[in-house]
């Protein structure tokens, strides 16, 4: 038997080191030639490695949420053979390292000693599934809505198999456990239960870079937000129109791929808007294409992939476009290059938007356009009180770059667009 090392690969375009985000082995498994042992993150993507080589899992180098270089040992395998691991080699220590909580993928005993042949890079997969039941003062990974749903329902989350990244709780988990003969009410279960624990839960991985780019964007950049009411009444009348002539063979349209549209005709008056700022160098570059960043919510957090050359798309394009970027970002198989490089950004909450945001700038962008919720409203019209469609644009721009005036002339110029629908098809 001998010693197989594995060491964190080359993934290419200048990367140093990468963040240890999840691990998919634990000492004492037997792993088989391209199974997926790791997840690490870069500055734009998650990456899976995967074994080159078949064995058994003697230890493992580093803990989750640790900066390691490339070429730092990830894995140890006991393999058949000789291994390459040199046999005058001084052995590195062995550390025991403490059980991440449950938001976390893993645990992760740290050995680090370098040696050995780079594996292939892959996109990325999901971490494994949390195991129940937990502990009484483990909180379960799930989002704010599975949480509220699992207290009407009177069912303790602790007790619920969560099958999403990183052990998340799902709402199709709690249709199983119920399914399965868990309590509802009616069946035992209250929810007037005192509830005691807390979790410290480590920002790493996406969440860590989040956190970054939030604080930078904040801090580098001076914000000036705008919102405006606009009456969407015969934009949502036009795009159910289209929906039902064109819905079964071109696909349906949300009011998102308007919204771009009008965007991009908005942009080409006012160029210095669909920029990016390079603070450093003082240096600010205004884009003919309109790279469009379309912030999205995934399981893991905000990210925001990018749809490209939005101005050479028409509306089922474009719908089209959007929705295949968001779910590879949601999916985490987003090519690298659909997640960074965008010259403006579109971010909507949908039904959630609220009356009016004040979203953050995606550095080095100079702008952000948000999408409030579509409410119905009474409005004067020639004198009479009509329901009217109405929502908000909530847009924030870096004031080093955008004055004020052009920020409110470019979202009026998005507004006229929007609501004279008609003037999106004419060039």
């Amino acid at each position: 038997m001998g010693i197989y090392v594995i060491r964190v690969p080359d993934i290419g375009e200048g990367i140093a080191e990468v963040e240890l985000v999840a691990w998919h082995v634990q000492p004492g498994d037997v792993v088989a030639e391209d199974q997926p042992i790791a997840d690490v993150m870069t500055d734009k993507a998650t990456v899976e490695i995967p074994s080159p080589v078949t064995g058994k899992v003697l230890a493992l180098g580093s803990v989750l949420g640790q900066s390691i270089a490339v070429g730092s040992e990830l894995v140890r395998l006991e393999v058949e053979g000789e291994g390459n691991l040199k046999p005058n080699a001084a052995p590195s220590p062995v550390h025991q390292a403490p059980v991440a909580p449950v938001s976390v993928a893993s645990e992760a005993p740290p050995a680090p000693t370098p040696v050995v042949a780079p594996a292939a890079a892959r996109p990325t997969a999901a971490p494994r599934a949390a195991v129940v039941p937990r502990t009484a003062d483990e909180r379960p990974l799930a989002s704010p809505a599975v949480r509220r749903r699992a207290l009407d329902l009177g069912v303790e989350l602790r007790y619920v198999h969560g099958s999403g990244p990183a052990g998340r709780i799902l709402h199709d988990d709690l249709d199983a456990y119920l399914a399965g003969g868990g309590q509802a009410p009616g069946q035992g279960a209250s929810p007037y239960v005192e509830r005691h624990g807390e979790e410290a839960i480590p920002v790493i991985g996406l969440r860590r870079k989040i956190a970054q780019k939030m604080q930078e964007a904040k801090r580098r950049i001076p914000h000036f937000s705008y919102v405006e009411e606009v009456d969407v009444t015969e934009l949502e009348a036009l795009r159910q129109q289209l929906n039902r002539l064109h819905g079964t063979t071109r696909g349906k349209l949300t009011l998102l791929p308007f919204l771009a549209r009008a965007m991009v005709l908005a942009l080409r008056d006012f160029p210095q808007i669909n920029a990016r700022f390079d603070d450093e160098a003082g240096v600010v570059t205004r884009h003919a294409a309109v790279h469009l960043g379309v912030a999205t919510q995934t399981d893991g957090g905000l990210m925001v992939p990018v749809l490209r050359h939005a101005e050479a798309l028409d509306l089922w394009a474009c719908a089209a476009g959007i929705a295949r970027v968001a779910e590879g970002a949601r999916s985490g198989k987003a090519p690298r290059e659909e997640l960074s490089g965008s010259t403006i950004t579109l971010t909507s909450l949908g039904a959630l938007g609220g009356i009016a945001s004040t979203p953050v700038i995606n550095h080095p962008e100079v702008a952000i356009v948000g999408v409030n919720r579509m409410v119905e409203r009474p409005m004067f019209r020639n004198g009479q009180v009509v329901a009217r469609q109405l929502m908000n644009l909530s847009s924030s721009f870096d004031h080093r770059v955008v004055d004020g005036m052009d920020a409110a002339q470019f979202i009026q110029a998005m507004r006229a667009l929007l609501e004279t629908p008609a003037l999106l098809f004419v060039e």
